[in-house]
């Protein structure tokens, strides 16, 4: 199911949602849309597809090589997104199922390490590599966006 939402989403989510991953549709829309912003990014859109471990690791393989599955892969639109040409950023895939493993893993909330990928992955879409500068404006922007949910009632987001 697809939902285009204002904020410059196309979110589809294709797989059930998980107890360890508790952001609704409407809470990564929100997310999606204050990570947009904060990057200077909100003049783009793009599609945000929510899968699980076995659809991930299927296209980790057909577009890269990797087998197995992967936390999140970025498919840029244009290696120059200028907005004057094409608003249109590109499609990010997110595993619900790889993301719950590194939340455990690494001591995180859900939503914090969902804040990481998405803006990591959004970077890329925006033609940044990795490096210095990317990983600065990611953690830039998951600070930015993280007291929106520091304070929340556990299992609730915002």
């Amino acid at each position: 199911m697809q939902e285009q939402v204002a904020v410059g989403v196309n979110l589809s989510m294709e797989c059930l949602p998980l107890a360890e991953f508790p952001l609704s549709r409407q809470e990564l829309v929100r997310l999606s849309g204050m990570l947009l912003n904060v990057l200077g990014l909100d003049c783009f859109d793009f599609d945000l597809k929510i899968v699980d471990d076995s659809a991930i690791s299927v296209i980790n393989e057909e577009f890269l090589g990797c087998v197995g599955p992967t936390n999140v892969l970025s498919f840029p639109f244009s290696e120059n997104p200028d907005p004057d040409v094409n608003r249109f950023l590109g499609e990010i895939v997110l595993s619900v199922n790889t993301l719950a493993r590194e939340t455990r893993l690494y001591g995180q909330l859900p939503e914090e390490h969902t804040s990481r990928l998405l803006a990591h992955a959004l970077l890329h879409l925006a033609g940044y590599d990795h490096g210095t500068e990317m990983y600065s404006l990611t953690d830039l922007a998951v600070e930015s966006v993280s007291a929106e949910f520091r304070q929340r009632i556990p299992g609730w987001f915002f």
